[in-house]
């Protein structure tokens, strides 16, 4: 059932928790001083998610090394609050995310890596993406399914977009891969079926305000996060491969998940946030 007095308390807390913080976010991007930068938008979306009435379940362990490249399923806007309040750590978006009202400002003050679509700019997002991750040390969280979809499955990988796992690091060895899954699995408690959850996902035509205005208005939701071990391309020998590895272990993670099955990454940590 939608609150809209739920929904007005929740926005008027995450204005003022923006208001808050992202000044202090904003002039440490703008000196330079990435470290304390990750870690005060770690500290900022960490609030996010309890202010948004998200309670996340986590297993498996994030990569130690950096940098690193995240790969994960998308479902929707709140994938980016979710992963990061898990991990310090810029997003890869198409560039139109950059125009979006509201969205579009967060993704800017999160260092995000805008692209194109256009196959003939790919060699230049590439060199990009790369140089976030050797230049400044950056970990990046990559949406190869290209786009959002119902929360309900996980979209065929575009290899393309793996292209940054071509790179080397510095000494020479290759860039840890990092697949993890997101499912949003329960609703004031309850499982949530089919038809709920795209008032969580956010994918084609959906216009963002309805949508966001709704959300804002029902339960706590419950999303299951699995992070698996990490890869390299080398031990696949081809981006379609990799991908081919990284699409898997993610739609079982998200089957599982979604079946009440507790996801298929190894128990080497778990916790609950929120």
């Amino acid at each position: 059932m939608h609150r809209p007095v739920t929904a007005v308390l929740r926005l008027c807390a995450f204005v003022l928790w923006m208001l808050a913080l992202v000044p202090a976010v904003a002039l440490l991007g703008a000196s330079g001083l990435v470290g304390p930068c990750r870690s005060v938008a770690l500290f900022f979306w960490r609030g996010a998610v309890h202010i948004l009435g998200i309670r996340l379940i986590v297993r498996g362990t994030p990569c130690p090394d950096r940098p690193l490249l995240f790969v994960a399923n998308h479902a929707s806007y709140l994938d980016i609050a979710v992963i990061g309040a898990l991990v310090p750590a810029a997003f890869v978006a198409k560039q139109e995310v950059g125009q979006w009202p509201g969205i579009g400002f967060l993704a800017k003050l999160g260092r995000t890596v805008f692209i194109e679509r256009r196959a003939r700019r790919s060699k230049v997002q590439k060199d990009l993406m790369i140089g976030r991750l050797l230049e400044l040390g950056e970990s990046l969280v990559l949406f190869p399914e290209g786009t959002s979809n119902d929360g309900n499955r996980v979209l065929p990988f575009k290899s393309a977009l793996l292209s940054v796992a071509e790179a080397r690091l510095p000494d020479g060895r290759p860039l840890p891969v990092q697949p993890l899954s997101l499912a949003y699995t329960h609703l004031g408690g309850l499982p949530m079926g089919r038809g709920w959850r795209p008032y969580y996902a956010w994918y084609g035509d959906m216009e963002l305000a309805p949508h966001l205005w709704t959300m804002l208005g029902l339960g706590r939701v419950t999303v299951e996060v699995d992070f698996y071990p990490a890869v390299t391309l080398d031990q696949f020998g081809s981006r379609k491969a990799l991908a081919d590895h990284c699409h898997d272990v993610i739609r079982r993670g998200v089957v599982d998940a979604l079946a009440g099955r507790g996801g298929q990454a190894p128990l080497t940590g778990s916790v609950t946030v929120g």
